[in-house]
């Protein structure tokens, strides 16, 4: 039996939302199929990586598209609760009721981006824990429900500290974001510039409005170009129950066996919860009936970092004995080395190349030192080799002190 049209339409609408999204944000592809998931899911995730790889960009323009209310903070050790929840309301404050104006802040968002997320003070991260858990936020004396749908944090990597574990548990879905570089760095360069020359455009006629010079109506070029509504979302992520998860559970459990075998640390509410995101996969494929290629989400329920690797090799050799899309292919060792020495030689090669060159030069080889970390090399000389090349790129920037 299929899928209703109303469900059939919405899931067509956010498989739009998907490829526009992919489009914009080049090297992004799994990223936004996972922030795909994790609103149809209504579960929050946490995206592992250094600033300036376009995680606040990607999820504003998510949120542009699905309609939802939209909230974004930097957070640090001096944020106040008052600049994310809301400030005091004096006027009640005067007639003895205490209660924080919530209007336009995140008690009242339906999906959020936090950057930094864990360096948010205790009072800000218990409160936290509390909207992530039951979606609700304790306004004063009243406990008001919060139309979260997700919460999407960001940081540089997860504290090793006990007292955020549980906060910490509250993303089932994790991503290492990277810098985009190799083949996909001409199209980000292109794609990266028609971005910010609409955001020129964009700052310019806010300057104007500001000035009473511009028009006040938004064009439709610029207005928020939403698809999906969030209560068709809404209606869409209540179907999740009805898909047949029964084709899945054996492969589910014995790869759960296979990576607390090795070692690998996942609590019983990732592992209840790795199923939701299990459903939502065959639900977006249009299916009533999970099947084992429904299974790669899971390669990103990881809790340590460490275990990333492991979680998502074993994730992919099941989802691919099965038929399912093969991971990027990795390149082997010669290959890395191979594009190693092209960025290398003509920089080597030259008597004084510009500094410009130099850095560029090292960010790429940066890229390719990542990659063969990700995958230890067959071949233990090719670290030392690549260690080598980037030294002797790194000289060069003597010449310009």
């Amino acid at each position: 039996m299929s899928w209703g049209q109303d469900t059939v339409d919405t899931i067509r609408d956010l498989e739009y939302v998907r490829r526009r999204l992919g489009d914009e944000f080049v090297g992004r592809e799994r990223a936004v199929r996972l922030l795909q998931l994790a609103v149809v899911c209504r579960e929050h995730a946490l995206l592992l990586g250094p600033t300036g790889t376009a995680k606040s960009e990607l999820i504003s323009a998510l949120a542009r598209y699905v309609e939802a209310r939209h909230f974004s903070y930097l957070l640090t050790r001096f944020t106040e609760p008052s600049e994310i929840f809301g400030a005091l309301d004096f006027e009640r404050f005067r007639q003895g009721t205490y209660q924080v104006r919530t209007e336009g802040m995140l008690p009242t968002a339906e999906i959020v981006f936090l950057d930094e997320v864990f360096q948010g003070s205790s009072a800000i991260l218990n409160t936290l824990l509390t909207l992530l858990n039951e979606r609700r936020y304790h306004n004063g004396a009243r406990a008001e429900n919060a139309p979260l749908i997700s919460l999407l944090g960001a940081t540089n990597e997860i504290p090793d500290d006990p007292g955020l574990t549980a906060f910490s548990d509250r993303f089932l879905i994790r991503l290492q974001v990277e810098p985009v570089g190799g083949t996909d760095l001409e199209r980000l360069l292109q794609v990266g510039w028609g971005h910010e020359s609409r955001r020129i455009a964009s700052a310019v006629q806010s300057a104007e409005q500001a000035r009473g010079t511009g028009t006040a109506a938004r064009t439709g070029a610029d207005r928020a170009a939403g698809t999906v509504t969030v209560e068709r979302l809404g209606r869409l992520s209540l179907r999740l129950k009805d898909v047949d998860l029964d084709p899945v559970l054996g492969e589910h459990r014995a790869l759960v066996r296979q990576l607390l075998i090795q070692g690998v640390r996942l609590s019983d509410r990732r592992l209840v919860r790795s199923l939701k995101l299990v459903a939502a996969a065959a639900l977006l494929r249009e299916s009533r009936i999970a099947r084992p290629v429904d299974l790669w989400p899971l390669a990103h329920i990881w809790t340590d970092p460490a275990d990333r690797t492991t979680v998502e090799e074993a994730v992919q050799a099941v989802v691919e004995k099965h038929g399912g899309e093969p991971s990027r292919r990795h390149r082997s060792d010669h290959e890395i080395l191979l594009d190693a020495r092209e960025i290398s030689a003509p920089l080597t090669a030259e008597r004084r190349p510009s500094e410009w060159s130099v850095i560029e030069g090292l960010h790429r080889l940066g890229d390719l030192s990542r990659e063969l970390r990700e995958h230890p090399p067959v071949n233990t000389q090719t670290e030392a080799e690549l260690s080598r090349i980037i030294a002797e790129v790194n000289a060069l920037l003597d010449q310009f002190e």
